[in-house]
């Protein structure tokens, strides 16, 4: 396949101020990419580390160049304002990262349905708005990528019944990957998803899951990798597929993936929606 480079590419990110978010961004940065961050945290929180000032220097100190603006992707005039504030400042957008998400695992008797709605709103909702958003400015880019963070869709009841409201959730993202694919394969808009083997050490597996599962995890660099190599590959020629990690960095010809673990040695732990 074709690869490209990412030099003065438009990125636009959303949930970049940690996690693989961030290391998409600092990955891009090295090309020497124009990154905007689009997230909610300004201010240091008193718990998880990051913001998009933050992010900004990273970005800025690994070769790229950054914009940091403060969004809340569940708000509609927000987010075209900051896809308007972007094109106004570097003239397009290249690539779209749907990266936002929400989680909260529980049964439905267990689901608050302000957690419901927060999980539709961030995850269904935010990617959609957001693709709505960019899809103008991506149909006059020269090589045009919309990667969502979500997973295969396996339809086995086995991913439904622990916590329902959160798969239907991520699988609204995967949807909008399906559907946009197609829809878009006339202006050759690359949609893909991307979902990791194992999990990734971010804030949300040291939030909602044992510390067994986080020291069994894979550094979320392992994402940011495969990412970069699927936003470099030609968008004619990759569109509508549900990427693992792992799997599709085989293909580039990686062998070694001890270096992303975070416990060399410790076996892993295989991500929700993989068999």
């Amino acid at each position: 396949m074709t690869r490209m480079t990412l030099k003065d590419k438009v990125v636009f990110i959303t949930g970049a101020s940690r996690g693989i978010g961030r290391e998409i961004a600092l990955r891009c940065a090295r090309d020497g990419a124009k990154i905007v961050i689009a997230s909610k945290t300004d201010k240091p929180h008193p718990i998880l580390k990051g913001t998009i000032h933050s992010v900004a220097k990273e970005i800025e100190d690994a070769g790229g160049t950054a914009l940091a603006i403060q969004l809340d992707v569940r708000d509609e005039a927000g987010v075209y304002a900051a896809v308007a504030k972007t094109v106004q400042e570097w003239g397009g957008i290249d690539i779209l990262i749907n990266n936002a998400s929400a989680i909260f695992l529980a049964p439905t008797l267990d689901t608050p349905m302000k957690r419901f709605d927060l999980m539709f709103s961030v995850n269904v909702r935010a990617t959609y708005l957001c693709s709505q958003a960019c899809i103008p400015h991506l149909k006059q880019a020269a090589n045009p990528h919309i990667l969502n963070l979500s997973p295969p869709l396996n339809m086995e009841a086995k991913w439904f019944k622990d916590h329902l409201a959160y798969t239907m959730s991520k699988y609204g993202m995967s949807m909008c990957t399906l559907g946009m694919a197609e829809e878009l394969k006339t202006f050759s808009i690359a949609v893909n998803s991307l979902w990791p083997r194992t999990t990734i050490a971010t804030a949300a597996i040291e939030t909602h899951f044992p510390k067994e599962i986080l020291h069994a995890s894979r550094k979320p660099q392992i994402m940011s990798d495969a990412a970069y190599e699927i936003l470099t590959t030609d968008s004619h020629l990759l569109t509508g597929n549900f990427f693992i990690d792992e799997d599709f960095l085989k293909t580039r010809g990686m062998i070694d993936f001890s270096g992303y673990a975070i416990n060399p040695g410790v076996p892993l732990c295989t991500d929700l929606f993989l068999n």
